[in-house]
């Protein structure tokens, strides 16, 4: 089998290629890093880490987020623009990220005409794509970056 459907970053897939060294190491088994990459690779159906690299280079390129940076994009249906003041990667759920936000504006995220609830900050779970797991009622991911 030489696909998947999804494949984790090569940051991921060095990260877990360490963990596993260090988890056989812990256990007795002595593995160099190379090894460890081609355990990696075995485990999501290439026959070798130059196989699986070949697939993850032909990849569109995976969004970064950084703090600081000015972003734009739709939250909870409202456009919004604002900068990133925090990054976490999620090590449980690879390809997501915890992202802050500061709006430059206050966005309104109740849809009511006669109720408003402005929000200044807020924090997201997104993806590689930049868009939320999370939907509203009709679909939507709760915020999308452009």
């Amino acid at each position: 089998m030489e696909s998947s459907p999804k494949l984790p970053s090569l940051d991921v897939l060095k990260d877990q290629a360490k963990r596993l060294r260090d988890t056989l190491v812990r256990q007795g088994t002595v593995v160099n890093h190379s090894k460890a990459l081609e355990l990696i690779a075995g485990q999501y159906g290439f026959r070798d880490w130059n196989t699986l690299m070949g697939a993850i280079g032909n990849r569109p390129p995976v969004r970064t987020y950084s703090i600081g940076e000015q972003v734009i994009g739709h939250y909870l249906g409202q456009i919004f623009t604002g900068t990133i003041i925090a990054v976490q990667t999620l090590t449980n759920a690879h390809g997501r990220y915890r992202v802050t936000f500061d709006f430059d504006e206050p966005v309104d995220v109740i849809t009511f005409e006669s109720w408003s609830a402005f929000r200044t900050r807020v924090t997201c779970t997104l993806d590689e794509a930049g868009r939320t797991v999370e939907k509203t009622s009709n679909g939507q991911p709760h915020m999308v970056l452009q």
